[in-house]
């Protein structure tokens, strides 16, 4: 059922694609997450812009 409501997606980009302003500012944005990523697995991102890492929270059971 999943498949078959992407493929109607498809076939209404098909039809109706998305500008090229849309498209440079999803490719823009994608961009900019990859840097970050990139940045911060070679510990270049700054320590005042990293999560602080707590405890897991327990749920009852």
């Amino acid at each position: 059922m999943n498949n078959l409501l992407w493929f109607l997606r498809a076939s209404q980009w098909a039809r109706n694609p998305p500008s090229a302003r849309r498209v440079k500012l999803v490719l823009f944005v994608i961009l900019v997450i990859v840097a970050i990523v990139v940045l911060e697995k070679l510990g270049w991102w700054p320590e005042w812009a990293q999560m602080e890492r707590g405890r897991r929270a327990v749920l009852p059971r």
